[in-house]
């Protein structure tokens, strides 16, 4: 005869397989570091910064 099983834990531990590897798919997919974020926020402040030094009458060019 074969090993007896608990179907409850078994189907519990499948679900969190499937989870753990939609988590991993989702945080390749998704997901930046902290630092990469900053590091994004820092180039677009430094590129606007760079274009409005040279606006002409320091106003909107509208």
């Amino acid at each position: 005869m074969g090993d007896v099983i608990n179907l409850k834990r078994f189907r519990k531990r499948v679900e969190r397989e499937q989870s753990s590897k939609q988590a991993k798919a989702n945080r390749a997919r998704f997901g930046r570091t902290k630092s990469e974020r900053d590091l994004e926020k820092r180039r677009a402040k430094r590129a606007r910064d760079l274009l409005d030094q040279h606006r002409t009458d320091g106003e909107d060019a509208s």
